[in-house]
């Protein structure tokens, strides 16, 4: 299980769809997940420190959580299949420890309004995680031309690791992870990512 951090989260500009990318904490390993644009803005509102005149949901599961004398321990992203991440919200209960499933963008929306610690099992690093320098993007995006052009060359379990993230890839821009604050999810304009 390796910890990790919330380094943005981006709307990719050809079909709004919102990612999240978390960051390893020790490591420039990245893990994009896609997420829907409700809990891509629970996240941004909450990084953001934007202030809402009624609690959303996930804050109301912060406050139930703290009136109950909880804390949340983790969140866990556990699984990815079919291209569908899974979680887990680790609760402690006056001792109990308690595990609830959930999608991972209320998980991490949650683990960012209680400062809560976010990993990754391996297993899931070891098949969706990129490296961002120039090279291994560079090689990233060969490989995915690769597949588009060439499908008979490429093993299926490739085609299932690469499926996901395809679009991301192709729409990478190095310079965004220049700007803002490293690991605030800011631009320098306050607009989310």
């Amino acid at each position: 299980m390796i910890e990790m951090v919330v380094e943005s989260v981006r709307v990719n500009l050809q079909t709004y769809q919102r990612v999240v990318v978390l960051k390893e904490k020790s490591a420039d390993r990245y893990l994009p997940i896609w997420i829907g644009s409700n809990e891509a803005d629970a996240i941004v509102i909450q990084l953001q420190n934007v202030p809402v005149p009624r609690p959303q949901t996930h804050d109301l599961l912060k406050s139930v959580i703290l009136e109950l004398g909880a804390t949340l321990s983790k969140i866990v992203v556990t699984d990815l299949a079919d291209d569908v991440f899974y979680a887990r919200i680790l609760i402690d209960l006056g001792g109990k420890h308690v595990e609830v499933d959930s999608r991972p963008s209320d998980a991490i929306a949650l683990a960012v309004r209680l400062k809560a610690p976010i990993f990754v099992e391996d297993v899931v690093l070891e098949k969706a995680a990129i490296t961002l320098d120039a090279d291994s993007v560079e090689e990233q995006i060969e490989r995915v031309e690769r597949i588009e052009t060439k499908p008979s060359e490429v093993k299926v379990e490739e085609l299932k690791k690469l499926s996901a993230f395809r679009e991301f890839i192709n729409t990478l821009n190095l310079d965004d992870f220049d700007k803002g604050e490293k690991g605030g999810g800011k631009e320098e304009k306050g607009e989310p990512r």
